[in-house]
């Protein structure tokens, strides 16, 4: 982004600080995704307590809110609409 002139507001929400559940519900709506859809399924905190886990989505944004590492990065938004940046071809197309 950076490389194009745009100077991204960057939030560290899997260090300290984190989403509320509004904001979390927020960001999931702009991005037309699940909460079960954001996770980083390789975290060992999911492996070792939320694998294999049906789980209801206000469960899974719990889950997510208390631990945050877990949550897919980054997000890039946009106005109403967010972008998983992994790979970051998805950020090209948000921009």
């Amino acid at each position: 982004m950076q490389d194009k002139g745009i100077e991204p507001e960057i939030r560290e929400y899997f260090k300290d600080d984190a989403f509320t559940k509004e904001q979390l519900k927020d960001v999931l709506k702009k991005l037309g995704k699940k909460p079960q859809d954001i996770i980083r399924k390789q975290e060992k905190v999911f492996k070792e307590n939320f694998k294999g886990k049906d789980l209801t989505e206000d469960e899974w944004i719990k889950a997510l809110i208390e631990h945050p590492k877990m949550i897919q990065r980054p997000i890039v938004i946009e106005d109403n609409k967010a972008v998983i940046g992994d790979p970051p071809e998805n950020i090209d197309a948000l921009l």
